[in-house]
């Protein structure tokens, strides 16, 4: 499946969209990268769906609302403009268009990314975003509906020579690697840690940062030999004029969806509006506006198996 999207300047980005991985709004980018057009509306056709309504439980219709947690980053997940107070980007117009056909409100939160998936189990919030990948590990505790496709990859500054691409953690024995907390790039890190004894050469160090900002700014610095973060933030970033990282291509693959706590009655609705959006054409505007059409999926899914 394709996935190949732009990428943010990192003159325009204080911090790294670690899809996957949600980042402090003060930390978002002050304005917006090349390439989309945040202030298009495509939003404003989209009606109720009775029949996708209907699958609500009815709590949540006669409420008529629904908590949600998300983590901020960089375009075109979800951002900050600069001298703005609202938020935008592809996530933000997927949950609002989810919203408008299962005729709810969306009351939402800011969030630190490692904070969202066990606020869900606690019934802090109803649903969460931040660009989560479906992988195993999560779903033993998370429901998700799937809504696009990305997944993990790596970049490095754009001088850097020594790296072309990165199918084998054994490439990176020896270098420091800068990556987000709680995200599934750390967690898959540490958990191959040993590829590098096994080859019989120099572990890899990995450094983990609440601040996305500071990945890119350590990998500027030098501090760190590369960063791992999703495939369509890092593509977005190294495709913008002036760009000062490289991306190394793709690592592995990964679903993203919507996050509910295990056993949630929200996963059919959510699926259903999403897969109505997708019929009516409305996911394929919000995907264009956003330059993510390459990542776009045909069907939503509930909890479908990590990829290989």
């Amino acid at each position: 499946m394709k996935r190949h999207l732009p990428a943010v300047a990192l003159a325009a980005v204080a911090a790294l969209v670690l899809a996957g991985c949600g980042s402090d709004p003060a930390a978002a980018p002050k304005a917006a990268p090349v390439g989309i057009r945040p202030e298009q509306d495509v939003l404003s056709g989209v009606q109720k769906n009775e029949a996708a309504a209907a699958l609500l439980p009815a709590d949540v219709r006669a409420a008529g609302t629904v908590k949600l947690g998300g983590a901020v980053g960089s375009p075109p997940g979800a951002y900050y403009p600069e001298g703005k107070k609202e938020i935008t980007g592809l996530d933000v117009d997927l949950v609002n268009a989810v919203a408008k056909v299962l005729g709810v409100q969306v009351q939402r939160e800011d969030a630190a990314f490692e904070t969202i998936l066990p606020a869900l189990g606690s019934g802090k919030y109803d649903v969460g975003t931040g660009n989560f990948g479906v992988t195993e590990a999560r779903l033993k505790t998370i429901d998700f509906v799937t809504y696009i496709d990305d997944g993990q990859g790596f970049a490095v500054r754009s001088d850097n020579t020594a790296l072309n691409t990165v199918t084998d953690l054994v490439q990176l024995c020896g270098l420091t690697i800068g990556t987000g907390a709680g995200t599934t790039f750390e967690a898959t890190l540490n958990a191959k840690k040993d590829v590098c004894a096994q080859a019989g050469k120099k572990p890899y160090e990995v450094k983990v940062f609440s601040d996305n900002g500071a990945v890119f700014t350590g990998l500027q610095q030098g501090r760190l030999d590369v960063v791992m973060s999703t495939i369509n933030g890092l593509r977005y970033q190294a495709a913008q004029p002036g760009a000062k990282t490289r991306f190394l291509g793709e690592y592995h693959l990964l679903d993203v969806g919507f996050a509910f706590k295990k056993g949630s009655a929200l996963t059919p609705a959510f699926q259903a509006a999403v897969n109505q959006l997708i019929k009516d054409g409305t996911y394929r505007k919000i995907l264009t506006k956003w330059g993510t059409a390459d990542s776009a999926i045909t069907e939503s899914k509930i909890n479908p198996p990590e990829h290989p």
